[in-house]
């Protein structure tokens, strides 16, 4: 039994446990403390001191998220002395900040600009250092751009990067006042480990790091007559979108979406859940082939256990970190690549269109997806597949640049041809929700019957972030043509996160772990907890979407990915069959071995 803590906050008699800090008990009493280097996902690491407090019996003002409570404790936080601390150290982090905020793309979402307003700083205490100062501006990446004349040190990005995601590519270097956050020998990003996840750039509270921006070539492509512009939303884009334009999180705002996409002037509004039902249909026949070169063939050169490849921060991952493991990815592109082959493909040739002609656009919760769009793989078209992505927020941006009032626009449908879906496809947008989604298609593949779970969901899969799951469905009475498989006990993991997504591969290298299909999500929660998603985002708020994707799924009136009468179309009158010489040619990939700096 935790033991109870009694103290007093501005008067107010609480009792809290044991280990809770200071900042966290005031929250418990209505009580807002400033903070900026703190952050809910983060470990404690009271570097920049904004949240300071003055503690009676005390000569010094202490840091309240990284101090605990104590019995007995009397803790002032609006204090003449408390105040005056807080709005000298609110200075000194703008003396050395570009704050030409009416051009940064954080302005009006900056905890830093908030903070300085709330402060009331008025005329500068402190010499401004900025021009005294050489920065690095990095722009070479394609997803992610690191200003270092913003940056204020705060060190979220590191802790995001080192124990949140287990990656490293971000570091503090040097000290005092020379101290900066660095890449190795201050590479550029794209030369290092980065994963372009972007869950820096979410916790970033100014901007230092923020997502490479594309809007304006949207904007060109829409008004330039001569091109066809497509455009797919992921989705985890339709349950936060709404956040980004003053609606609660975990709203499902699809019909809107749909509407706002047409009135931005998109000749064509499909669904990357088209393509989400797709990758099950292709990945589910890979693990089958799989499994029955290995029991059947006896085959000791496939790789088992598989793991998916719809997430582009773990395939980055994996090929720096793991890449003598890359025969075990699923060689299936993620939705958004097969759409973007397929826009220029398959769309082309049913709409009469030249694919020279066509611009092909995805909206998703992603930064990495602006990198994954910029691969080499990504060509099998002819042409570029994607040709821009842009993230949730982006896509928040235009719609108020648009001057649309969202929240009035009408329930509408996307268009047809690689628009239609099923819940299967909706929960890619969580974690184990690509399990899940594989497990209704492969299982009644196999066995002709629905999966053996209520309602078709396959709850051990489903779950909360930061935890790998377990789970293992055992394959009985199966149709003929898939006897080998009878009495087969299917063992499955899910990992979100790369920190956990690292455990599960060191497991199964080191021969610890025995499973056959895995998947992995870079971003804690799945998409959902994407980079790209509105800011903030916290469990809170992540759970939420969460549950706003499970509700989608409920409602769908197809639920399972093989009953997409589209995708039935598309094989018959394109592709040919899953896993043949068409699909393989436009939908599957390989990947390469990447340095680790």
């Amino acid at each position: 039994m935790t033991n109870q803590i009694n103290l007093k906050i501005d008067g107010i008699d609480l009792t809290v446990d044991e280990g809770t800090t200071i900042l966290s008990a005031a929250r418990k009493a209505n009580i807002q403390v400033p903070t900026l280097c703190y952050h809910e996902d983060l470990c404690v690491a009271g570097n920049c001191r904004v949240c300071v407090v003055e503690q009676k019996g005390t000569k010094n003002l202490v840091p309240s998220c990284a101090m605990p409570v104590s019995e007995g404790m009397d803790i002032l936080t609006n204090t003449g002395k408390v105040r005056l601390a807080r709005k000298h150290i609110v200075e000194l982090l703008l003396s050395e900040h570009n704050a030409d905020c009416t051009k940064c793309y954080k302005n009006g979402n900056c905890e830093l600009q908030q903070l300085a307003s709330e402060m009331l700083t008025g005329e500068p205490m402190f010499l401004d250092l900025v021009p005294d100062k050489k920065y690095t501006i990095d722009m070479f990446n394609t997803a992610i751009v690191k200003d270092d004349s913003r940056c204020i040190r705060c060190q979220r990005c590191v802790r995001t990067c080192e124990e949140l995601q287990s990656v490293s590519a971000l570091d503090v270097a040097y000290r005092g006042h020379t101290m900066k956050i660095s890449t190795f020998f201050e590479h550029p990003l794209f030369e290092v480990v980065c994963t372009n996840c972007g869950q820096c750039v979410n916790r970033c509270p100014t901007g230092a790091l923020i997502e490479k921006n594309y809007i304006d070539k949207v904007w060109d492509a829409i008004y330039d007559p001569n091109k066809h512009v497509v455009v797919q939303t992921a989705p985890a884009v339709r349950i936060a979108l709404g956040e980004a334009l003053g609606m609660p999180p975990g709203k499902i705002v699809t019909g809107k979406m749909v509407a706002a996409l047409k009135r931005l002037g998109f000749d064509s509004v499909l669904d990357t859940d088209f393509t989400a039902d797709l990758t099950i249909i292709e990945e589910g026949h890979e693990l089958l082939s799989r499994l029955k070169r290995v029991l059947v063939d006896k085959d000791t050169t496939v790789a088992l256990p598989m793991a998916t490849s719809c997430s582009p921060g773990w395939i980055k991952f994996i090929e720096h970190t793991f890449p003598e493991m890359l025969p075990n990815l699923s060689t299936c592109k993620s939705p958004q690549q097969m759409f973007g082959a397929l826009a220029k493909t398959y769309y082309a040739q049913k709409r009469g269109l030249d694919p020279k002609n066509i611009v092909s656009i995805s909206i998703m919760p992603c930064t990495a997806k602006k990198f994954e769009a910029n691969r080499q793989e990504m060509r099998s078209s002819g042409y570029t597949d994607v040709d821009y992505v842009l993230t949730t927020r982006e896509l928040g941006i235009m719609i108020r640049q648009a001057g649309l009032d969202f929240e009035s626009l009408p329930e509408e449908h996307t268009d047809s041809f690689m628009g239609a879906s099923t819940g299967a496809a909706v929960i890619f947008g969580t974690t184990g929700g690509v399990m899940e989604a594989a497990l209704r298609t492969a299982y009644e593949i196999v066995t002709g019957r629905e999966v053996p779970f209520e309602g078709l969901n396959i709850t051990p899969v489903r779950g909360t972030e930061g935890e790998v799951r377990e789970a293992s469905i055992l394959i009985k009475k199966t149709l003929p043509e898939w006897s080998f498989l009878e009495g087969v006990e299917l063992k499955c993991a899910v990992a979100n996160g790369l920190a956990y997504a690292k455990k599960v591969m060191q497991d199964v290298k080191s021969g610890k772990a025995n499973y056959h299909f895995i998947e992995i999500m870079a971003c804690p929660g799945g998409c959902l907890g994407g980079g790209g998603q509105p800011i903030p985002t916290n469990l809170e708020i992540r759970t939420k979407r969460k549950e706003a994707i499970y509700s989608e799924d409920m409602g769908m009136p197809i639920r399972k990915s093989h009953e997409n009468p589209e995708i039935a179309e598309i094989y018959q009158e394109f592709l040919g069959k899953p896993l043949g010489h068409k699909s393989h040619e436009l939908l599957h990939t390989h990947y390469t071995p990447r340095k680790r700096y």
